[in-house]
């Protein structure tokens, strides 16, 4: 049997304005990572889509279909997705008092955060296994020599450990051409706008990836498919991972946008009450809503007319 791990990271340990780095494992069969590949690969034919899924860039709202559909297919697939928190300040200090600098202690955790990802994904795997890893592809990886010594240190973890699986293969991939790399650089971008609070900003950017993650959480019960699949630890200069409970961070989250929305729907309630035979482009304006957010306003009209947020989006 093969089982395949893609791994992914957001932030940089050395970025001046990032408190913490983020990485990331997301595992599943082969079988399972096939018929996910093929149904992304679907909705993306359905939808007369090509462009990749990037959190970063999820800045306008005529995409929101793909990403709900794809997000609420892959969340209720059986896979496995583990996030490790690097809190920087922390890192730098013990870089400090090791006489380190920045790149080398990057070289140190580009060895051991993937390992101890990796570790996390297969401590439960009983079967005898194959593995192959994906890495997105990135030139640091290549001067350190990572894809061999990830290989080299999994198989001496699973012979000492007894484990019953083998790191066949370790390699990289180009995320554009990667449906898999997409799929965890989306839920990891979910998971680091939740946990930062970047909800509680104002733009038109954040509001749009906001509506996003709301319709996608509120969707039958992805919140509770979400904190099973998905287990979140953090690093905190210790030998030993904590876990968090990502349940806290979906939790605000999901009351301060309710609070957000009922505000909006009220304000475009009024709006309707005195204008009752406008168009929906018309109502936009008035809302001083851009292009952008369209469909953000199209769902609170449905909500607002009984239908409920997601009804275009589930048809």
């Amino acid at each position: 049997m093969k089982y395949q791990i893609y791994f992914d990271e957001a932030n940089k340990i050395d970025q001046p304005d990032k408190v913490y780095s983020y990485y990331g494992a997301y595992g599943g069969s082969e079988q399972v990572m096939k018929d996910i590949v093929s149904s992304v690969r679907g909705i993306f034919d359905r939808l007369g889509t090509k462009s990749e899924l990037h959190f970063r860039e999820y800045n306008h709202d005529k995409h929101v279909e793909k990403y709900f559909k794809v997000l609420h297919h892959i969340i209720n697939e059986e896979i496995n997705l583990n996030l490790l928190v690097v809190n920087n300040m922390e890192a730098k200090s013990i870089a400090q008092q090791l006489d380190l600098t920045i790149m080398e202690l990057r070289s140190l955790f580009y060895i051991k955060i993937p390992e101890r990802l990796f570790y996390g994904i297969t401590r439960e795997l009983t079967d005898q296994l194959n593995i192959e890893i994906r890495i997105d592809h990135n030139d640091e990886y290549d001067a350190l020599g990572l894809h061999h010594k990830i290989k080299e240190q999994m198989n001496a973890h699973s012979v000492y450990r007894n484990k019953r699986y083998k790191i066949t293969s370790v390699e990289s991939e180009l995320s554009h051409e990667s449906i898999p790399l997409q799929i965890i650089d989306t839920f990891m971008g979910i998971v680091v706008f939740l946990m930062e609070q970047s909800y509680m900003g104002q733009s038109d950017a954040v509001r749009i990836k906001s509506d996003l993650i709301y319709r996608f959480l509120s969707q039958g019960n992805n919140v509770e498919r979400f904190q099973s699949q998905i287990k979140l630890y953090t690093w905190n200069g210790k030998e030993n991972l904590s876990e968090l409970s990502i349940g806290n961070y979906m939790s605000r989250f999901m009351i301060h946008q309710t609070q957000y929305d009922v505000v909006e729907m009220n304000r475009l309630q009024a709006i309707r009450l005195r204008n009752p035979k406008l168009t929906s482009k018309d109502y936009g304006t008035l809302m001083e809503y851009p292009n952008s957010r369209f469909r953000t306003m199209m769902g609170y009209l449905d909500e607002l007319e009984g239908r409920g947020r997601n009804t275009f989006l589930l048809q």
